[in-house]
């Protein structure tokens, strides 16, 4: 999600008055109440290892899904692998413990405090007085207040994506010492501690020229345990070294090589030795499972011909050895090509009994969104009922339940278990309910078998109408995009909502369209039945997101709510449908945040017109907001005291529960491929990886807890 700067303070705590009647909020725990933000599903899965057991050198190579376009995390086209790049070479202030919570990162800060509340909050920063750039140059106030002004949305040379917390900043200065830096805010700001996470040098944020276009392809100046060595784009390869400025803990590996791999080639680049570490698919992770069984265990058949039974086998030597010369010929050319790509299969499973699979739960989670700006969504009661049809404990069974992870629906739209954020607020809306949601549905005048009136129809090549559109994409123009395996998500921050910057952090799962729906008797409405519109992005390679379309689509069947499933390209979901509000109900993805208060308050803001007409939407793609939940955001970023803050957050969450315009479903899976030996990293859950302890067991020497421990490092 990307980050917002909000409103004055105001809020009344109250319950939510909704156009459908009154719902009562649940209860949210106070003082001496048992803290309801709970702990991670799932611990990070990173083979844990003491610095001591780990070899001193060696090039770990990563799989990542593109050579990003900036190394600068602040315009609009970053993506994960300039994250990536960030927190191996830069400075952060704060980083991400393994609940998602923020802490302070002694290799920059000594401390850092509000030191002043009144007449103005002043944060002191107090930075590790080792602490230097790579060209020797101390780390200090001057870089703080360079990336301010860049930062605080008052010179429009720059292209930023985002301003929020900078834009609240009054002055930056030296304090007693070099060492020292006071911010001083011009207005109350809660999240202060998201600020400065990544710090660039002033030589990137001096200037809008450096700005703009300095770090986009190299970064001269760094501060972190590796340097950026090389970028090559031709190759797809970004090459990290070790800094032998580094004050901290010398990273262990001697170089880090992130590698463009395209995700259906993952499992064969591990198999051929050229990766070491790579995020895959589920399909990809049965086959690092089975090559890793003894082979006595009774490994399930995988890969070319397992599917073919003994008939199948049979058939096919009597047509090879048959009187029908022709098809014998071709019968035994099909043969050979089976035998050879079964040997190349069996001798890959035996290179991938080298690695395991490591996983745990992504910071983000996947949710129904329901467009309230046009249709019948724009009725509540309609989007409740799609909401009360939902068994979210079924959905996420199906997707995490498969991979041995905990299957428990997400609770919060603002955070995910462990978070300090966290509460279940769903009871705001309520569980799965079919009389429920058939009652709202009545309510709404929605009639069962109701007379509908004969339309005439654009005569399409995608089939039937209520069927699924042409693989090739909605109308039939949508094209699969360049990567033929599709990816698990697809990174929306690319993408601009109308009147706002990019929408750093949407993902949008790929997948293809679920059957369409067969309604005997379906809802009708003034002659018209109640048929939404799922859009979805076609890239192939899904399952899962096909799986989870298909069950929610018959999910609603049972209420009388019809889907008319569209698909679209990848390149097109966002752009064209998601922020343009083409659609009724689509899948995507956020991620969770430390800082909600910040970060999710233009995901829910209520959209406001603009000066041209259009609807200002920032990054809230269902149209759905209130006032009240604006005015609790505003609240909640503007009080330092954090217990109030959460609780604020709390409130404004069951407020968007009640809303029904997203329904959170489940955690997003997290699946990592991992050289067996290579300890320190891989599924990190929440947590920020430690960079300079990632790195490969000496040999003989073993990891902290055996082969499958999990959490952080013995340093």
């Amino acid at each position: 999600m990307s980050q917002h700067g909000v409103g004055p303070r105001a809020v009344m705590r109250s319950v939510a008055f909704l156009t459908a009647g009154v719902l009562a909020v649940p209860a949210l725990a106070g003082c001496g109440s048992e803290d309801p933000s709970g702990k991670p599903l799932a611990g990070q899965d990173i083979q844990p290892a003491p610095r001591d057991r780990i070899t001193d050198g060696g090039t770990l190579r990563w799989a990542v899904d593109s050579v990003p376009d900036t190394l600068n995390t602040f315009q609009s086209d970053a993506d994960a692998t300039t994250t990536r790049v960030a927190q191996a070479v830069l400075p952060s202030m704060f980083r991400m413990d393994a609940s998602g919570r923020p802490e302070r990162n002694p290799d920059y800060l000594e401390s850092a405090k509000v030191v002043d509340t009144e007449p103005k909050q002043v944060v002191l920063y107090k930075l590790n007085q080792q602490a230097v750039w790579s060209d020797g140059r101390e780390i200090g106030a001057a870089d703080f207040a360079a990336q301010w002004r860049a930062l605080s949305g008052k010179d429009t040379a720059y292209w930023t994506a985002r301003n929020a917390g900078y834009d609240r900043i009054q002055k930056i200065e030296r304090g007693d010492d070099a060492l020292e830096v006071r911010v001083t805010f011009s207005r109350p700001y809660a999240d202060w501690r998201s600020l400065f996470s990544p710090l660039y040098p002033k030589d990137v944020m001096g200037t809008p020229d450096s700005f703009n276009d300095g770090a986009r392809k190299k970064l001269k100046v760094t501060a972190g345990p590796f340097t950026v060595k090389k970028t090559d784009r031709e190759d797809g390869e970004i090459t990290l070294a070790r800094n032998p400025r580094w004050w901290g803990e010398p990273a262990k590996l001697s170089e880090i090589v992130l590698r463009t791999v395209p995700r259906d080639k993952r499992a064969a680049e591990l198999a051929a030795g050229s990766l070491d570490l790579a995020e895959i698919d589920p399909s990809a992770a049965r086959r690092i499972t089975v090559a890793a069984r003894p082979r006595a265990s009774g490994s399930p058949l995988m890969g070319p011909g397992a599917d073919r039974s003994a008939a199948d086998s049979l058939e096919s030597w009597a047509v090879a050895n048959g009187s029908d010369e022709d098809a014998a010929d071709e019968e035994t050319v099909a043969r050979k090509k089976l035998r050879k790509t079964t040997v190349r299969y069996a001798r890959q499973q035996q290179a991938l009994g080298g690695f395991e699979v490591r996983k745990s739960l992504e910071p983000a989670y996947t949710q129904l969104a329901l467009n309230g700006a046009e249709g019948p969504l724009t009725d509540e009661r309609v989007r409740r009922a799609v909401a009360r049809a939902l068994d979210r404990k079924e959905l996420a069974q199906v997707v995490l339940g498969p991979l041995g992870l905990p299957a428990v629906p997400v609770g919060s739209h603002l955070a995910l278990s462990g978070q300090a954020a966290y509460a279940d607020n769903s009871g705001a809306l309520g569980d799965q309910d079919t009389k429920e949601a058939q009652a709202l549905l009545a309510d709404a005048g929605w009639v069962r078998g109701g007379p509908v009136k004969e339309e005439k129809k654009k005569e399409k090549a995608a089939g039937p109408e209520g069927g699924a559109a042409d693989d090739t994409g909605e109308d039939d123009k949508a094209q699969h995009g360049p990567d033929p395996a599709g990816h698990l998500a697809q990174d929306g921050r690319q993408y601009k909502a109308p009147h706002q910057g990019g929408a750093p952090g949407a993902y949008a799962p790929k997948g293809t369209a679920a059957p369409a729906n067969q309604e005997a008797a379906p809802l009708a409405k003034n002659g018209k039945p109640l048929t939404l519109r799922f859009v979805l992005p076609s890239g192939p390679g899904s399952q899962t997101l096909r799986t989870v379309a298909d069950r929610i689509s018959r999910m609603l069947e049972r209420v009388g709510i019809g889907t008319e499933i569209s698909k679209v390209s990848d390149e097109s979901y966002f752009k064209d449908h998601i922020a343009s509000g083409q659609y009724d109900l689509a899948l995507y993805s956020w991620p969770a945040t430390a800082f909600p208060a910040t970060d999710a308050r233009p995901v829910y803001a209520k959209p406001v017109p603009a000066a041209d007409g259009s609807l200002n939407v920032e990054q809230n793609y269902t149209r759905v907001g209130t006032d009240q939940v604006d005015q609790l955001f505003d609240e909640a970023v503007a009080t330092l005291d954090e217990g109030e803050s959460r609780s604020l957050l709390r409130k404004a969450d069951s407020r968007i529960w009640a809303a029904a315009g997203s329904i959170p479903l489940f955690q997003r899976p997290q699946l990592m491929a991992a050289r067996k030996n290579l300890v320190n990293t891989g599924a990190f859950g929440f947590g920020t990886p430690v960079y300079e302890d990632m790195g490969f067991l000496k040999k003989g020497a073993k990891p902290a807890s055996g082969p499958s421990a999990k959490g952080s490092p013995t340093r």
